[in-house]
């Protein structure tokens, strides 16, 4: 046996990180060794398709600390990575057969195929997402004005198509009722019943439909690991939830959950290509280039939507991704466009048209919009956290009555209200409107009825406002972007009449000398007065309330302590030989850790290597697949011969008292060495934090080794650096949430109480006495359950895993 100072880390077969089963000298020689190994790689990749981060998880020491030095973006080593596995991959497919496949017409045409097999399966992606998108237009039109009324001539036409070219309805178009509190009262129900179907259908096939989605995105192309958040099931879901929460007249968007359905999309229909389905970093720039087709279809500019994943979604966007995402947004929005679903040639409902300049004095006007803007942003932010906090900690088992009743609520509140009864984009529409061309709206553009209007438009923006503190969030396809245009489109037009009023009181004042600046004002006073109160939007908000692993790039920290104050030192390791199956199974079962190191054994702790817990799993069961394995079966990490013996096979052998590889009477023995990865990312303790970060933030790793002389020393995992850093910042910035729990404990009392009054009073049920815990919400019970979703203040409070 070998030395236990001898550290074996190089082995002749190509890595086990690229689970191609066969031998640098067997593929030259021409033999075939890969058939059982590519049955492997298949299954394997079945199995971890959800499981592998975007990145390269094995790069030699080495060579990372020479590119580090030199101040390469790290981020590369993805590409690197997936091009390798594709050139093996191609060789492969040489070799099938035993024998090389002469370069000839069908060669050529594959190989031409295969480098354009990623413009063909974003035009592929590019077109389902504008067809989805236009059926979301029409649907969600449809479903809106279905409310309010329906068309004598063909119940399938919303209001716009049946009176199509009349300025102010038509016969055809006809409300459900000529007495109004009917039609009150089915406004009321069209909203519950949408709501409730949105609601029901999101929890009972696909819970991550809900929400908007952009947050999760984030996190899952920087490495976050989410099963099931991009399939099948989610954009079916979330296809059909969301025309129905936003017809339910609740204060929440499409333009967020559009860039969910169309990352969804992508991410189904690249699993029907071996080049996607296999390769993480390839998927990744699918992924990427379809947020950016979701924000298109949108808002109507691919521009636009490659700068939002560049800016927002991506932590890695190479040049090869941005074009490919600007070809993804052009083909969703000419297939958008060629579809037409609003009949105007518009890819949205609101789209703006400018056709004069601005003046001087307005700048005074534009500075208040943007700071209104900004001081808007932080306040909703603010409150819809706290909302959240509330949600999730009372009302998370009534997520469907949760939805029914604010739709109903929503419903009942605006109905008398002309700019909060209609959809949110059709009251942008009618607010960009300008007076001259002979538009209007109920009054809109009349001097008369001026100042109802401003009273109108005041309080519509108010009540949005509040809607949308307590409606994003619940348990329905939901966004933010299109009710904070909308906010922002009623104040912006009370602006404009009041000054409208202004001019026409004192049109010969120097205060309205013309001119024609060409600054930017809104835009950059709102970003100053955002940026004054807060370093973060929702979307970076929901990733810090949600507890998610995110390492944003865009913050800087300095900590001044190495990585040893982090690292985790009760470790759970496998000794490179000398345990039984039975012992591993018990390890599984008992932890949920994504990987284990190999040591030589527990006592020098001497790293020989890392294995994720997916691979080991497989390997053990495929193991008992092929023969009946005893529990005292001995497990192998890193065998004797392992230099001398080619990674063909799972290596199960008959270990007999002469040795390995005899087939006498002995016991059986399994071999994981094929699994292993051998060189595994590892710094030494004294490494400052702030370079652990970087790494994490640019290769993307589940988890770094800290080792000192060859000897482990502890691991760390984005959750341990997260957790520091938490530290951290609340010791800088303490902060006494005593009273904001306490409040929350008080309203949570008042809705037990109003529920048991109503159970009493209105549906003559008895309800039986409730302690005085439960009223409060404190359940102890219910304390003692972790919870599942936990919240930076819960990774806080915890003790390190």
């Amino acid at each position: 046996m070998d030395s236990p100072h001898q550290r074996p880390l190089l082995r002749p077969s190509v890595s086990s990180r690229l689970s191609i089963a066969i031998s640098t000298r067997s593929a030259e020689a021409g033999e075939v060794r890969h058939e059982d190994g590519e049955q492997i790689d298949e299954e394997i990749e079945e199995i971890r398709r959800y499981e592998v981060t975007p990145h390269a998880l094995a790069l030699p020491k080495l060579c990372f600390c020479a590119n580090l030095l030199m101040g390469v973006n790290l981020g590369l080593y993805d590409d690197r990575y997936g091009e390798a596995h594709a050139q093996l991959q191609r060789r492969i497919q040489k070799r099938k057969g035993g024998y090389y496949v002469r370069t000839n017409w069908r060669r050529k045409l594959w190989l031409s195929y295969d480098a354009g097999q990623a413009w063909i399966v974003i035009s592929l992606i590019g077109a389902c997402i504008g067809l989805n998108a236009s059926f979301l237009n029409i649907a969600t039109e449809w479903l809106s004005d279905i409310k309010l009324g329906h068309c004598t001539t063909a119940f399938y036409l919303n209001e716009n198509f049946c009176c199509w070219g009349a300025e102010d309805g038509c016969p055809e178009w006809k409300t459900w009722s000529s007495i109004w509190p009917v039609n009150y009262l089915l406004y009321i129900l069209f909203s519950i019943l949408f709501a409730y179907t949105s609601a029901i259908l999101v929890k009972s096939f696909a819970p991550y439909a809900a929400g908007s989605g952009i947050s999760e995105i984030k996190c899952i192309l920087a490495g976050f690991v989410m099963k099931g958040f991009l399939g099948g099931w989610t954009l079916l879901i979330k296809s059909i939830g969301l025309p129905l929460a936003i017809a339910s007249g609740l204060s929440v968007g499409k333009e967020g959950p559009s860039v969910h359905y169309a990352v969804c999309t992508g991410n189904v229909i690249s699993r029907f290509f071996d080049k996607y389905r296999k390769n993480a970093a390839k998927t990744r720039e699918i992924l990427s280039a379809c947020a950016a087709a979701g924000v298109a279809v949108a808002f109507g500019s691919p521009i636009g939507g490659v700068l939002f994943s560049l800016e927002e979604m991506s932590s890695n966007f190479p040049l090869k991704t941005m074009w490919r995402s600007y070809f993804c947004a052009l083909v969703a929005t000419a297939v958008l466009a060629a579809m037409n679903p609003f009949r105007t040639g518009q890819l949205v409902m609101f789209q703006v048209t400018y056709d004069r300049d601005w003046h001087f004095f307005e700048i005074v006007f534009f500075v208040v919009i943007g700071i209104f803007g900004g001081l808007y942003g932080e306040f909703v932010i603010k409150w819809n956290l706290r909302a959240q906090s509330f949600r999730k900690k009372y009302l998370k088992q009534w997520a469907i009555a949760e939805a029914t009743f604010l739709a109903g609520i929503t419903a009942v509140i605006c109905y008398s209200n002309m700019f909060l009864r209609i959809d949110m984009t059709e009251s942008m529409e009618i607010l960009f409107h300008e007076c001259e061309g002979g538009h209007d709206y109920n009054g809109l553009c009349e001097s008369n009825r001026r100042w109802h209007m401003v009273a109108s438009l005041t309080i519509a923006t108010v009540v949005r406002m509040f809607l949308v503190i307590i409606s994003y969030g619940c348990k329905v396809p939901a966004g933010i972007f299109v009710p904070s245009m909308a906010i922002g489109a009623s104040f912006g037009r009370t602006v404009g009449i009041l000054v409208q009023a202004l001019h026409e009181a004192v049109p010969d004042s120097k205060f309205f000398a013309g001119c024609e600046p060409d600054m930017p004002i809104v835009v950059g006073v709102t970003k100053a007065v955002s940026g004054r109160f807060g370093k973060a939007g929702i979307a970076d908000r929901m990733i810090w309330f949600n507890g998610f692993p995110f390492l944003d790039n865009k913050e800087d920290h300095s900590f001044g302590v190495p990585v040893s104050h982090v690292m985790n030192q009760e470790l759970i390791v496998l000794p490179s030989t000398g345990m039984t199956i039975r012992e591993v199974e018990t390890i599984l079962e008992s932890t949920k850790f994504q990987g284990f190191p190999i040591v030589q054994d527990r006592n020098s702790k001497l790293l020989m290597g890392y294995i994720n817990r997916t691979e080991l799993k497989y390997g053990i069961d495929r193991a008992k697949r092929e023969r009946t394995i005893p529990p005292t079966s001995r497990c192998y990490f890193l065998s004797v011969d392992q230099v001398q013996t080619p990674a063909s096979t799972v290596g199960v052998t008959v270990v007999g008292s002469g040795g390995a590889g005899q087939p006498s009477s002995g016991s059986l023995s399994l071999d994981f060495a094929r699994f292993i990865d051998p060189t595994p990312l590892t710094v030494h303790p004294r490494l400052p934090l702030e370079t652990v970060m970087e790494i994490f933030k640019k290769v993307g790793p589940r988890v770094v080794l800290v080792e000192h002389r060859g000897k482990l020393s502890g691991v760390v995992t984005r959750k341990d650096v997260l957790k520091f850093q938490f530290k951290v910042e609340n010791r800088e910035n303490p902060r006494d949430d005593s009273a904001e729990v306490e409040r929350e404990e008080k309203l949570w009392g008042i809705i037990v109480s109003v529920s048991l009054w109503l159970r009493r009073k209105v549906l003559r049920q008895e309800t039986p006495p409730i302690d005085g815990e439960r009223v409060t919400g404190i359940d102890r019970a219910q304390d003692r359950t972790p919870d599942v979703e936990a919240s930076p203040m819960d990774l806080e409070l915890n003790e390190r895993r």
